[in-house]
Protein backbone atom coordinates (compact mmCIF):
# COMPACT_ATOMS: atom_id res chain seq x y z
CA UNK A 1 0.00 0.00 0.00
CA UNK A 2 1.39 3.39 -0.94
CA UNK A 3 1.64 6.08 1.71
CA UNK A 4 2.68 9.71 2.09
CA UNK A 5 6.42 9.01 2.27
CA UNK A 6 6.38 7.30 -1.12
CA UNK A 7 4.87 10.42 -2.68
CA UNK A 8 7.33 12.66 -0.83
CA UNK A 9 10.30 10.57 -1.94
CA UNK A 10 8.99 10.59 -5.50
CA UNK A 11 8.75 14.39 -5.54
CA UNK A 12 12.26 14.70 -4.07
CA UNK A 13 13.65 12.25 -6.64
CA UNK A 14 12.04 14.07 -9.57
CA UNK A 15 13.25 17.47 -8.32
CA UNK A 16 16.81 16.13 -8.05
CA UNK A 17 16.48 14.51 -11.47
CA UNK A 18 15.26 17.68 -13.14
CA UNK A 19 17.91 19.83 -11.44
CA UNK A 20 20.70 17.51 -12.58
CA UNK A 21 19.25 16.90 -16.07
CA UNK A 22 21.25 19.66 -17.83
CA UNK A 23 24.54 18.47 -16.40
CA UNK A 24 24.15 14.69 -16.60
CA UNK A 25 21.16 13.80 -18.78
CA UNK A 26 17.90 12.30 -17.60
CA UNK A 27 19.06 8.72 -17.09
CA UNK A 28 22.10 9.58 -15.00
CA UNK A 29 20.24 12.29 -13.08
CA UNK A 30 17.50 9.81 -12.22
CA UNK A 31 20.09 7.25 -11.14
CA UNK A 32 21.78 9.79 -8.90
CA UNK A 33 18.50 10.77 -7.25
CA UNK A 34 17.61 7.12 -6.56
CA UNK A 35 21.12 6.48 -5.21
CA UNK A 36 20.59 9.33 -2.72
CA UNK A 37 17.30 7.80 -1.55
CA UNK A 38 18.81 4.32 -1.37
CA UNK A 39 21.69 5.62 0.74
CA UNK A 40 19.22 7.31 3.06
CA UNK A 41 17.25 4.08 3.54
CA UNK A 42 20.43 2.10 4.22
CA UNK A 43 21.56 4.67 6.81
CA UNK A 44 18.15 4.51 8.52
CA UNK A 45 18.44 0.73 8.75
CA UNK A 46 21.92 1.00 10.25
CA UNK A 47 20.71 3.41 12.93
CA UNK A 48 17.67 1.28 13.75
CA UNK A 49 19.84 -1.83 14.07
CA UNK A 50 22.37 0.03 16.23
CA UNK A 51 19.65 1.33 18.56
CA UNK A 52 18.22 -2.19 18.86
CA UNK A 53 21.69 -3.34 19.94
CA UNK A 54 21.87 -0.73 22.71
CA UNK A 55 23.85 1.94 20.89
CA UNK A 56 23.64 5.55 22.01
CA UNK A 57 25.04 8.77 20.53
CA UNK A 58 28.77 9.25 20.99
CA UNK A 59 29.57 5.54 20.84
CA UNK A 60 30.81 3.50 17.90
CA UNK A 61 27.87 1.80 16.22
CA UNK A 62 27.87 -1.97 16.81
CA UNK A 63 26.77 -2.62 13.24
CA UNK A 64 28.86 -4.26 10.53
CA UNK A 65 29.29 -2.44 7.22
CA UNK A 66 26.84 -4.67 5.35
CA UNK A 67 24.02 -4.96 7.88
CA UNK A 68 22.19 -1.82 6.74
CA UNK A 69 21.98 -3.34 3.28
CA UNK A 70 20.84 -6.85 4.18
CA UNK A 71 18.80 -6.38 7.38
CA UNK A 72 15.76 -4.41 8.37
CA UNK A 73 14.05 -4.00 5.01
CA UNK A 74 10.27 -3.90 5.22
CA UNK A 75 7.84 -3.62 2.33
CA UNK A 76 7.48 0.06 3.18
CA UNK A 77 11.20 0.77 3.03
CA UNK A 78 11.52 -1.16 -0.24
CA UNK A 79 8.70 0.92 -1.72
CA UNK A 80 10.44 4.09 -0.47
CA UNK A 81 13.08 3.34 -3.13
CA UNK A 82 11.12 1.47 -5.82
CA UNK A 83 8.26 3.97 -6.24
CA UNK A 84 10.57 6.99 -6.84
CA UNK A 85 12.63 4.87 -9.25
CA UNK A 86 9.50 4.09 -11.26
CA UNK A 87 8.47 7.75 -11.22
CA UNK A 88 11.93 8.78 -12.50
CA UNK A 89 11.59 6.20 -15.29
CA UNK A 90 8.20 7.71 -16.11
CA UNK A 91 9.82 11.17 -16.34
CA UNK A 92 12.40 9.78 -18.76
CA UNK A 93 9.61 8.27 -20.83
CA UNK A 94 7.67 11.54 -20.91
CA UNK A 95 10.78 13.47 -21.89
CA UNK A 96 11.45 11.01 -24.71
CA UNK A 97 7.89 11.40 -25.99
CA UNK A 98 7.67 15.20 -25.76
CA UNK A 99 11.25 16.34 -26.22
CA UNK A 100 12.90 13.39 -28.04
CA UNK A 101 15.56 13.34 -25.30
CA UNK A 102 17.54 10.27 -24.36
Amino acid sequence: MLNKTHAEHSVIAVVIQLCLWPAFGLWAAGSISIAVLLGREIAQHEYKLAIDLGWSWGEVKPVKWHEGIVKGWSNDSILDVIVPALVCLFVVGLANIFFQVS
